[in-house]
């Protein structure tokens, strides 16, 4: 059910910790319900869903209308909410046994995404301990993990940054890694934000992203609305623009990261991290620790989701391809770990990320 935008431009979840370029929350608690602002329909539309049950917010990250890892997980916690208020009120006996089906079901709506697994964890230690009614604690164990990951991000932003001054210049990014893809500010959008706020970019270039066009719709939209002046180019056209020389540093996200620094993101990430090598152009990763996934030894463990043929078969619903195409649509892909030049996380910089280097950041910046 689509509802009017929310007062304050997007709405922000931490008005306090916003800047000039930083407008956009597409997430939010309002009603005792999960707002989420319907990432498919733009930049056409600005619609919000107002989700009530557990299946309502299952199908919206399986669908695409919250995407990103971090966005996803926060969306998960959200729904665990919901799904514990429904069953603690139809059955209030066994409301913990019954819940686990829900939470199964969020678990298998995006697989790839670690976060969401993440979350859910988090959120089931706490049901652990939880008598009578779980819905006011659950909701603010939610609403902490929400608040956690813009506050991550605004580090990650400031260290991201700081390592951007040796090089100033123009950027290139890929996919959507902004205040839509996370609780607000974004990852590697965020040290986009933090970099321009400071001068210390010029120009940011955004891929279209292929086949959900996240960098077309999503990025571009994103950056206008916060005044950061961006330009889009075809994916296949990234190569040739990091030849020019001008551009800096390639900044993206992740989706999941292995012990030994292995990254899956968006598919084509994988031969930006190729091309960026071959015109020493750097290539930073920026993701909270909770990306992380220390039980996969490298990126060859890491679950690939196929997605459906038709996102490459059609485009708005209408035919592009040859009738009786087949279609291998891998949703990402996986970056090895000596392709990336440094991996900026809330805790801390990783500079060519390795098992005992990611093993020590855990360890040590608690």
């Amino acid at each position: 059910m689509a509802i009017p935008p929310i007062p304050g431009r997007f709405g922000t979840m931490s008005d306090t910790m916003s800047n000039a370029h930083d407008h956009i929350r597409a997430i939010r608690w309002q009603d005792n319900a999960l707002v989420l602002l319907d990432q498919r329909l733009l930049p056409a539309r600005t619609d919000y869903l107002y989700l009530q049950t557990v299946d309502e917010v299952a199908r919206a990250i399986a669908d695409m209308v919250v995407r990103g890892a971090p966005a996803i997980g926060i969306a998960a916690a959200y729904g665990v909410v919901l799904a514990a208020r429904a069953r603690y009120r139809r059955q209030p006996e066994c409301w913990q046994t019954v819940l686990r089906e829900d939470l199964a079901r969020l678990a298998a709506a995006r697989p790839t995404a670690v976060n969401l697994a993440w979350a859910l964890r988090r959120m089931e230690r706490l049901l652990a301990g939880l008598q009578g009614d779980p819905e006011e604690r659950l909701l603010a164990e939610a609403k902490a993990i929400h608040e956690e990951d813009i506050a991550a991000n605004h580090r990650m932003g400031e260290l991201g940054a700081e390592l951007l001054r040796k090089s100033p210049g123009s950027v290139l990014t890929h996919c959507n890694t902004g205040s839509l893809a996370t609780g607000g500010y974004g990852t590697a959008l965020g040290v986009i934000r933090s970099g321009f706020t400071a001068g210390l970019i010029d120009k940011v270039y955004a891929d279209e992203t292929r086949p959900w066009l996240q960098g077309a719709r999503l990025t571009a939209w994103e950056l206008v609305q916060d005044g950061i002046p961006v330009t889009l180019l075809a994916d296949s056209a990234a190569s040739y623009l990091l030849r020019q020389g001008e551009v800096r540093w390639v900044i993206v996200g992740a989706d999941r990261i292995a012990a030994n620094g292995d990254v899956a993101n968006k598919i084509g990430t994988y031969h930006l991290a190729v091309s960026a090598r071959h015109h020493g152009v750097r290539f930073m990763v920026v993701a909270p620790t909770s990306t992380i996934d220390m039980s996969l030894a490298s990126g060859t463990a890491i679950p690939i989701e196929q997605r459906g043929p038709e996102e490459l078969l059609t485009l708005a619903g209408k035919p592009i391809a040859a009738p009786g195409a087949a279609v291998w649509n891998p949703v990402f892909d996986v970056t090895p770990a000596e392709l990336i030049d440094v991996l900026v996380t809330e805790r801390g910089v990783i500079l060519q990320p390795d098992v005992a280097k990611m093993r020590h950041l855990l360890e040590n910046s608690r």
